[in-house]
């Protein structure tokens, strides 16, 4: 059965997608940390991030940085970066506007509507094609 993100690739699922290539998708969590939290999904199924095939590994970080940097202007804050891994097994990163450390935890993760996941869609893919 397929994860709920290669369901999300496939376009079976509504997102709101921020950057793509061939390997990796990025889109807006539905329940942002804060405002702009964001993952990075490879497009192929693999629970651990760190059992993807190397090339896909050393690959992942600099599809994010873009997507990280965007965010970073999009929000005026520093973007942390979780591994954690558990919600969903399909390997992928979170990208999170914080303001320090102590903003890294599920616990302050809220529901955001599609009006404010739109409107800061907008505003990244802006900054990226702006710069990118």
């Amino acid at each position: 059965m397929s994860t709920i993100f290669s369901r999300i690739i496939r376009q079976e699922i509504p997102s709101f997608k921020i950057a793509e290539n061939d390997r990796f998708y990025a889109f807006l969590d539905i329940r942002p940390i804060n405002p702009g939290h964001t993952l990075v999904v490879p497009k192929i199924e693999i629970d651990d991030v760190f059992d993807l095939p190397a090339e896909w590994l050393a690959e992942m970080l600099p599809f994010a940085q873009p997507v990280a940097k965007a965010l970073g202007q999009a929000t005026g804050q520093r973007v942390g970066m979780l591994v954690a891994g558990f919600e969903v097994p399909h390997a992928h990163l979170h990208l999170i506007p914080i303001a320090s450390e102590a903003d890294l935890t599920f616990a302050r993760a809220r529901p955001a509507t599609a009006e404010e996941l739109r409107a800061m869609q907008i505003r990244v893919r802006q900054i990226l094609d702006a710069r990118w």
